[in-house]
């Protein structure tokens, strides 16, 4: 039988979200008096600090969080620090005997839990964790010699051998209510964390572009589902058109459960998954599989996942080629219009995103670090394994990698991809008034263009400066 003065505590982490968060549901369950914490954990070692755009995201979701919670009979405590030793001065203030949170699967953070847990169990509390934003947990999906996976078709047939996911849960329709006034633990003004950009502020687009939050999730996959799902396959290709999900940033907040996402694709195509969306479910596999990746690589961000590229010859690119690809001035359309969407709303469509990496780690041969420091930096679904698993992807040097040959070509990739333009001119305004040829290979257009700068390489001899490298690695 609990003590009536016992209390219990929720640590929210990549969770921010009612529906289908295992950690708060059970916290519900026992019915003790509640303490609902996200801790700004910026200290604690080996944890990466947020880039500028997860910061105005996390700024908007935990707002929003807040209020649900409000209207829930809840209040949501912030607290700013290590956050091992903020959740225990937190269990002390409150008397809480029992945690629960959501599992997290990057080293540093792992570490921080089972710190915790291990304090807990030394002091009386009970620590409970729960699955909730891994459809497939690392440890559950293993080759037949025991490892973990290194392709990912193999990784996706394991997966969804291993039977259909579990059923997402409710919100709960009530929450216990928090510890009494006089107890109340103190909590920091979300502003006082200065999350979003002052000056300048160059959050205009994103807030244009993006609802974070719960309520901005479930729109969203709502949208998808009744929208292009059922053309997925072709429409996530054309980056002129609303072809894919644009979930990822609710995804890596934990503003939607990858469950609720399968379960309402089930209840959306309820007798057969279109082929279609059969390739977006593909895409939350592979989601899964770079945090597979991470968990048995936690250094994914800063290391070579094939080591045989601690070899390869990078260069270092010059300061201005560096800020042309940055600034989406590179002279290519195809990348500069991929580079001024991400600059402008914080996100990059996916077929533009493999083309500019490309151009960086190939074309120009800069270190593929380089390009996911500015990723992370500047995308507001910056994701700790996805993003160092796609950029090693596209560099050749990790998992199931693109094979080194494949240099995306901006030009035959606009050619085929926006065709008419219609993605180039929406953010390379110098561009507008060049027809449907001419947009893509504006140097040849014969006409002077204002602003609009020469091609900053050649791109047959950088690709053939690029395939020697490759073949220099391979021959040693």
């Amino acid at each position: 039988m609990a003590s009536s003065d016992e209390t219990s505590i929720v640590w929210l982490r990549d969770d921010l979200r009612l529906d289908d968060n295992p950690a708060l549901i059970g916290a519900a369950t026992l019915g003790l008096p509640l303490t609902v914490v996200y801790v700004l954990d910026e200290e604690s070692e080996g944890i990466r600090p947020l880039g500028g755009a997860t910061r105005w995201w996390l700024h908007h979701s935990l707002a929003a969080l807040a209020a649900g919670l409000e209207a829930k009979g809840q209040r949501l405590i912030l607290r700013r620090g290590p956050a091992e030793d903020v959740i225990q001065q937190l269990a002390t203030e409150t008397n809480a005997r029992h945690l629960f949170w959501n599992r997290r699967y990057g080293l540093p953070e792992r570490t921080v839990d089972a710190n915790v847990k291990a304090w807990a169990g030394d002091n009386g509390i009970k620590a409970s964790s729960y699955q909730a934003n891994l459809l497939f947990e690392p440890w559950t999906v293993r080759t037949g010699a025991g490892g973990p996976y290194k392709v990912f078709t193999p990784f996706w047939r394991a997966c969804l051998a291993n039977g259909d996911v579990r059923d997402p849960l409710q919100a709960p329709h009530a929450l216990p209510a928090p510890v009494e006034h006089a107890a109340m633990p103190p909590r920091d003004d979300l502003k006082d964390w200065q999350l979003l950009p002052s000056s300048p502020d160059w959050s205009g687009g994103l807030a244009e572009a993006w609802e974070p939050g719960e309520e901005g999730a479930r729109h969203r996959l709502g949208e998808f589902l009744d929208g292009p799902s059922e053309e997925y396959g072709t429409g996530r290709n054309i980056p002129g058109v609303e072809g894919t999900s644009r979930l990822s940033p609710h995804l890596r907040f934990g503003e939607v459960s990858p469950f609720r996402v399968w379960r309402q694709i089930r209840r959306r195509f309820p007798h057969e998954i279109p082929a279609d969306v059969a390739i977006f479910r593909s895409e939350l596999g592979w989601r899964e599989f770079c945090w597979h990746l991470l968990y048995t690589n936690p250094d994914l961000a800063t290391r070579n996942y094939r080591p045989d590229f601690d070899r390869f010859g990078w260069e270092t690119p010059a300061i201005d080629e560096l800020a042309a690809w940055q600034q989406g001035r590179t002279g290519y359309p195809f990348v500069d219009a991929g580079m001024r969407q991400l600059w402008q709303t914080g996100w990059m469509h996916n077929r533009v995103r493999m083309a500019a990496a490309s151009f960086l780690v190939k074309n120009l041969l800069a270190d593929w670090r380089i390009g996911e420091q500015w990723f992370w930096d500047t995308l507001v679904d910056a994701d700790a394994a996805s993003n160092p698993a796609n950029w090693q992807w596209v560099a050749g040097s990790g998992a199931d990698a693109s094979p080194y040959y494949r240099i995306f070509n901006p030009v035959t990739q606009s050619k085929k991809f926006d065709a008419g333009g219609q993605y180039l001119r929406r953010y390379l305004p110098e561009l507008a008034g060049l027809d449907a040829k001419a947009i893509h290979e504006p140097w040849k257009a014969g006409v002077e263009l204002t602003g609009y700068p020469e091609p900053l390489v050649d791109l047959p001899e950088s690709r053939e400066r690029a395939l020697a490298a490759y073949q220099r690695l391979k021959d040693n």
